[in-house]
């Protein structure tokens, strides 16, 4: 049997990826290991100076990356993304839905804008995204990978005064379900990643910021059986195998990465 090397499966020379949200943290760790991998990376982040920065990174290791700013919560930033993809590289084999938010505010005190505001940032944006995306791999005819980050959070409450977040995850969640679903026919894998507690800038990188993020992490980190967090690149791992031909038959697929958070 005359299988593919690993080399070759792993191999992303002349496709290109949109990562949002890629400027800084998961979403960079994706970054780096797409564009070591030999993609074309952008990174569509609303931060310009993380952005440039990010995008400077991995051209200083000889990798291809641009920075295009993006509210990825808002239709005319996606489409003007989308856009500038196809006009820089020419066509869109990767879409990685990593832009989101994560405040902490229980419902009691939640107003209707601010759960609007989690909902446009962790759900509408990906579904703006996908529907852009899917138009243009299915006119180009090679299929494509679209990966979504989720959240142990869509499998199983981390914390009170998280519901906002944990309700777009579990839909997020399931709008990976059915898009799979939908896209399957035109070979489009969509898959999702479910972090747990991973250090990032968000989160402190490992030293609180706040009181009631220290209480969180501090409960949370006695949860893990590693008895570590996660690091960005724990994720950008999973998303390589996922953009890669190491998943040629997995569509609808959640990884938990978690260091065994669930089980506990």
């Amino acid at each position: 049997m005359n299988l593919p090397s690993i080399s070759q499966l792993i191999n992303l020379n002349n496709k290109t990826a949109i990562v949002t949200g890629g400027a800084m943290g998961i979403g960079f760790g994706i970054a780096y290991r797409l564009a070591e991998a030999g993609a074309n990376v952008v990174i569509a982040d609303i931060n310009n100076e993380v952005g440039k920065n990010a995008a400077k990174k991995l051209n200083d290791n000889g990798w291809k990356a641009v920075f295009v700013k993006t509210d990825a919560a808002n239709e005319k930033n996606v489409k003007q993304t989308v856009e500038f993809t196809i006009k820089t590289y020419g066509d869109i084999n990767i879409l990685v839905n990593n832009a989101g938010i994560y405040p902490i505010t229980p419902i009691k005190q939640m107003l209707l804008s601010d759960f609007e505001k989690i909902m446009a940032a962790n759900l509408k944006s990906v579904f703006m995204f996908t529907k852009a995306v899917t138009e243009i791999m299915i006119k180009q005819g090679n299929g494509g990978k679209i990966i979504n980050i989720t959240s142990i959070d869509a499998l199983h409450p981390s914390s009170v005064g998280l519901a906002a977040y944990d309700a777009s995850k579990h839909g997020l969640w399931g709008f990976t379900k059915n898009t799979a679903l939908e896209f399957a026919s035109n070979n489009i894998q969509i898959n999702a990643i479910a972090p747990g507690g991973i250090s990032t800038p968000g989160t402190g990188a490992g030293k609180p910021t706040t009181p009631e993020m220290k209480v969180i992490l501090k409960k949370f980190l006695n949860k893990i059986p590693m008895k570590r967090m996660g690091e960005p690149d724990d994720i950008g791992k999973v998303a390589l195998f996922l953009a890669s031909d190491l998943s040629s038959y997995m569509t609808g697929s959640q990884i938990v990465v978690d260091g065994g958070v669930l089980l506990s």
